[in-house]
C-alpha cells in the first residue's frame, strides 16, 4: 500500500450499520400494511430491490432525492395491493424513514480506525452517495461526526460515485491530491474500482466474506493499517 495523506470512508455498510439499521426498520414498517408474519421477509427483500433500481437514476442525476423516494414508495405500496395515492407517497416513505433513524448504529470499529487515522496525523473525510444532511445527520445521531472529518455526500458534489468528480472534488475539498488519498468502503464497484480510476488508493471492506478467497480485502476496520507520508 502507498504512502498517503488522507483517507475516504464510505458511511453506509462501513462506518454505520445501513442494513442491519434498515432491515430491523422494516420488520417494524411492513406489519402496519396487514402484511402476515411469514410474509415480512419476502417484503424486506423486495425494498432493497427498490432502492438498487431507483438509486441509480438519482445518482446520475436524472431524478430528484424526493423522487427517488417516492418511486420506492410507490412501487412498494403496488406490491403490497395496498391503495396509496401520489399525495400520500411521502408520509409514507417518512414512515419507514422514521424506524429506520431510531436503529441507526455505528459499528464497533468505526470510531477505533477514525481515531486510529487522525492519531497518525492523516486527514480524514466521508465520501458518501447520499444527502448531505441525512448523511450528517448519521454521523452525529453515531457520535461519529467529532472523528469524521468533512462529510462530502452526493448531493453536494459535482457527481456521486461512480464518476471521477466525485472523488476528485473530495480530496480538492481535503486539500490532498488523489494519489495522497486511501478510500476505503464497502461497495467494490464504488470504494474501489471506480476509486483506483479516479487515482486514489482503495482498500474493500468485506464485512461479510463474500468475494472469492484470493480477492484483496479485509474483514474490519480494525485490519486497516496505513502508510502515511511524511
Amino acid at each position: 500500500m502507498g504512502e498517503f495523506r488522507a483517507v475516504l470512508f464510505d458511511l453506509d455498510d462501513t462506518l454505520l450499520d445501513h442494513t442491519g439499521a434498515s432491515t430491523a426498520a422494516l420488520r417494524e414498517w411492513i406489519p402496519t400494511f396487514g402484511v402476515a408474519a411469514q410474509d415480512v421477509d419476502t417484503f424486506v427483500a423486495l425494498w432493497s430491490e427498490l432502492d438498487l433500481r431507483h438509486w441509480p437514476a438519482w445518482r446520475s442525476g436524472e431524478i430528484s432525492f424526493d423522487e427517488q423516494k417516492r418511486r420506492r414508495a410507490r412501487d412498494f405500496m403496488a406490491a403490497l395491493e395496498y391503495p396509496a395515492a401520489d399525495d400520500d407517497l411521502d408520509a409514507i416513505f417518512a414512515g419507514y424513514s422514521a424506524a429506520y433513524e431510531r436503529h441507526w448504529v455505528a459499528f464497533a470499529d468505526a470510531a477505533p480506525a477514525l481515531l486510529s487515522a487522525a492519531s497518525l496525523g492523516l486527514r480524514t473525510g466521508v465520501l458518501t452517495n447520499g444527502d448531505q444532511d441525512r448523511q450528517t445527520a448519521k454521523l452525529t445521531a453515531t457520535g461519529l461526526i467529532a472523528t469524521s472529518g468533512p462529510v462530502f455526500a452526493s448531493s453536494s458534489l459535482p457527481r456521486g460515485k461512480p464518476y471521477p468528480e466525485a472523488y476528485e472534488e473530495a480530496c480538492r475539498r481535503l486539500g490532498v491530491a488523489p494519489h495522497e488519498t486511501l478510500m476505503v468502503g464497502d461497495n467494490h464497484e464504488l470504494d474501489v474500482v471506480a476509486a483506483r480510476s479516479a487515482g486514489l488508493s482503495a482498500v474493500h471492506l468485506d464485512r461479510t466474506s463474500t468475494l472469492p478467497a484470493g480477492v484483496d480485502r479485509i474483514t474490519t476496520l480494525t485490519d486497516l493499517e496505513f502508510n502515511v507520508q511524511t
